[in-house]
């Protein structure tokens, strides 16, 4: 497995560079396109689940524990986990997102049977690890519910009822659009809460803040470090990056609005890892001084992940029942719901009985990369290389988008 994701890596990362070099100037518009803000809000809210809010201060020890970890040691803990979740990583992101908007199109390789039913498996799979996530986490967030250890059925319902919250919210865009700006805000809010906590009063200052997020040079000065796996773990991580990588791409290439290339790359390189910078800065701080989360603060940090999974799974869930034709217009909204509301609760429970695994969803992800890679090869050339604009039929939507901006 390891051989298989460090090829999927070099092959992402060489990919990115060809796209730079041969389309970088090239203005992406999708076919639903949103003022820049909006498509920044839904990518970072779409683009990330509960394990942002919930792994980092379960983390920071393991990074730090180099009798354990030797492979760690060359930078700090911080600078570990902002590496397995921010800035290098969001270009698997940027590299499908160009696909859909720009590729695809012209390729249609996503049309073709087979691959349309293995990427749907793939979405299902991964919206299914992602309520899954959150439900093994809240133990450790609410201990109040239960021991602080053990899955409760209060938990299973929490699950349960952001399920069914997330594939409501999937029945109309509207409710996609308002929730990713919603969870922004609540995100930006709870950084915002738990910096005063940790840097106002006795607990911390200013300072402590610069000082603490001044930690992060350790990733930016050892980036080459993160381009391959460091270890299982974080080939857990990697594996996890691109099995999100198409259905986030695919969602959000319908977004695009007037971007050049390289303005897209660089939106999602920085301003997504902006607050993630921010809130692992705070958290670490929170882990390293010893300060207590209990309580109130856990609470919070439990209803901004449940947010978030519940912004991840309606994008998502809209995604594949798209592609899938069970949309709400063919089955009704009875229908609709209690059909997804059924498999996302069904797949929680395989990942939960440890029959699924999320490294076998991105181990075939990048079997479909390459499979896509060699279709175009072999079978659409030509069309590709002619390639100059996005689709002519979203240059139109592009001029309205220009004229309310």
């Amino acid at each position: 497995m390891t051989a298989w994701l460090s090829a999927g890596l070099l092959f992402t990362f060489i990919a990115i560079i060809f796209v730079l070099y041969r389309w970088g100037n090239v203005r992406l518009v999708g076919v639903t396109p949103v003022q820049t803000f909006t498509f920044i809000a839904i990518l970072f809210t779409s683009g990330l689940d509960v394990g942002l809010i919930m792994f980092p201060l379960t983390e920071f020890a393991g990074y730090a524990d180099l009798a354990s970890s030797p492979e760690y040691g060359f930078t700090n803990p911080l600078a570990i986990e902002f590496g397995f979740w921010a800035f290098l990583i969001w270009g698997f992101y940027f590299l499908t997102c160009f696909y859909f908007c720009v590729i695809e199109p012209r390729v249609k390789f996503f049309e073709l049977a087979a691959v349309k039913l293995i990427n749907n498996v793939v979405i299902i799979g991964t919206c299914a690890f992602t309520a899954y996530l959150l439900l093994t986490n809240l133990p450790w967030y609410l201990p109040e519910l239960g021991d602080g250890e053990t899955v409760i059925g209060s938990f299973y319902l929490i699950v349960f009822a952001v399920i069914a919250a997330a594939v409501y919210s999937s029945t109309s865009l509207r409710y996609v659009r308002f929730l990713s700006l919603a969870t922004t805000w609540l995100f930006i809010g709870l950084i915002a809460l738990m910096w005063l906590g940790a840097f106002t009063g006795e607990a911390g200052n200013v300072g402590d803040f610069a000082a603490t997020l001044a930690l992060l040079g350790g990733y930016f000065g050892n980036i080459h470090q993160f381009v391959l796996p460091l270890n299982d773990y974080h080939e857990f991580y990697l594996f996890w990056w691109f099995a999100w990588s198409i259905m986030i791409g695919q969602f959000t290439a319908r977004f695009v609005g007037g971007l050049r290339t390289y303005q897209v790359l660089a939106a999602m390189l920085v301003f997504p890892s902006i607050p993630i910078a921010v809130w692992f800065a705070v958290l670490y701080y929170y882990s390293s001084q010893g300060l207590d989360t209990s309580g109130f603060y856990n609470l919070a940090m439990a209803i901004v992940g449940i947010t978030f999974v519940i912004n991840s799974l309606d994008s998502l869930i809209r995604l594949y029942t798209d592609n899938l034709g069970l949309t709400v217009a063919r089955l009704g909204k009875a229908r609709y719901f209690a059909l997804n509301l059924v498999a996302m609760c069904s797949l929680t429970l395989l990942f939960k009985l440890d029959f699924l695994q999320i490294q076998w969803v991105g181990a075939l992800v990048i079997g479909i990369f390459f499979c896509c890679f060699g279709y175009i090869l072999m079978r659409r050339y030509r069309q590709v290389a002619q390639i100059d604009s996005s689709p002519k039929e979203n240059r139109v939507d592009f001029g309205k988008i220009e004229l309310v901006s």
